[in-house]
């Protein structure tokens, strides 16, 4: 295995060790993934973020076949989905992080960009995050459905589900994960406190 590969795996469990510790991913709900020389490496099935090693990942080629290790996780569509929308993207990262999740499930107006900007990091760190209708996960209308709602947003909120979004790298992919897990955290805190977002204290 070459170093660099092997520096992608390293990170990548590290990743899923600290987002499990830290509760922001339990059980076996969550799945990464990320690119080297054309190939997707993405978490198998049922796999645990708190466990994972190297042979927890499935390697799918550049036409979409399973070609070596586990069997992929069922949402690897919706990965392959990102990855085609920006090539910029070489890693994606999905979970039901509490407070994303919690604020996926509420209604919202603008749907291109639906957390608050109480602070300026999430915009600084991805943009806008837009929230995709709800369908069950894993089956081919919640992979049509993300494909057609996907817009100008830069990372999404699943409704009723979880969060996902991707970037140039696992390490990128995790600290904006991280920011937009505590930009929902501060808009579910101060949701019926009428408090001024960043653009009305200009």
């Amino acid at each position: 295995m070459d170093k660099l590969l092997m520096k992608k795996y390293e990170n990548a469990i590290w990743i899923g060790k600290s987002l499990f510790e830290r509760g922001r991913a339990t059980g076996s709900s969550a799945n990464m993934s990320f690119i080297h020389e054309e190939k997707i490496y993405i978490t198998g099935t049922g796999t645990c973020f708190g466990r994972l090693a190297v042979e927890d990942f499935a390697v799918i080629d550049s036409r979409g076949n399973h070609v070596s290790g586990a069997r992929p996780s069922k949402e690897l569509p919706l990965h392959q989905i990102l990855y085609k929308k920006d090539e910029g993207i070489k890693a994606v990262l999905h979970t039901h992080s509490f407070y994303s999740t919690i604020w996926s499930c509420l209604d919202h107006e603008n749907t291109n960009d639906v957390i608050p900007e109480y602070t300026p990091y999430l915009k600084m760190k991805l943009g806008k995050v837009g929230l995709i209708p709800y369908a069950k996960p894993g089956t081919r209308e919640l992979f049509d459905s993300f494909r057609e709602n996907i817009g100008e947003s830069n990372g999404y909120l699943l409704k009723n589900h979880g969060v996902i979004l991707g970037h140039k790298d696992l390490m990128s992919s995790f600290y904006t994960l991280e920011e937009l897990e505590d930009s929902a955290q501060i808009a579910w805190g101060l949701r019926n406190e009428n408090q001024p977002k960043i653009s009305e204290l200009k």
